[in-house]
């Protein structure tokens, strides 16, 4: 599964927005996602990649949170 598509999956699981309406432009903040949605987001996305997220200070976009998780693969 593509990272992205992932990603979408889990914020769509983790907020009840539709998948569909998440997109790599789409900013965190406009889907509603506060420090504590943050924090399980990124718990959430190590369990499913296997990786340590590292620090998530200044990902503005899901196209962003992409490109981080990538480059942890």
């Amino acid at each position: 599964m593509a990272t992205l598509d992932m990603v979408r999956r889990i914020i769509s699981e983790g907020t009840d927005i539709d998948v569909e309406a998440i997109e790599e432009g789409t900013t965190l903040e406009s889907l509603g996602l506060d420090s504590l949605d943050m924090v399980e987001l990124v718990c959430d996305l190590e369990e499913a990649c296997g990786i340590e997220f590292g620090d998530a200070q200044g990902i503005k976009t899901v196209g962003q949170l992409v490109s981080h998780i990538d480059e942890r693969l």
